[in-house]
């Protein structure tokens, strides 16, 4: 499929099109949210107003536009008390997503440094 990277899409016929779109989410930074649709696990996302979601992810288009389930959200008000909810099904908006992280990538990190 890399062979179709730098052809315009003007020149490629539908199927290959769509074998390229298929290839690139695979690969690509979107690749995190299609496991986790496969798979059924959570992920960690960071969203343009300082709050994480911990969800499953349903569904997702080209433009990180999700519908989540099993929602638990993590944010801190004005006031330093942290506020969790749970929100059984939401779509998110794929404007405010910073980052999504799968589960092995958020474990605790050794410290390198001595103390």
């Amino acid at each position: 499929m890399s062979q179709y990277a730098h052809v315009p899409k003007s020149e490629l016929d539908e199927e290959k099109i769509r074998a390229l779109e298929e290839h690139e989410i695979a690969t690509g930074p979107l690749s995190v949210l299609q496991s986790s649709v496969k798979n059924h696990t959570q992920i960690l996302i960071a969203l343009r107003n300082n709050r994480k979601l911990l969800a499953r992810v349903k569904a997702f288009d080209r433009h990180s536009n999700m519908v989540n389930v099993d929602r638990d959200s993590k944010g801190k008000n004005k006031k330093p008390v942290n506020k969790d909810r749970f929100i059984s099904k939401m779509f998110l908006r794929g404007d405010s997503v910073i980052l999504g992280m799968s589960p092995s990538s958020f474990l605790p990190f050794p410290t390198f440094f001595p103390k």
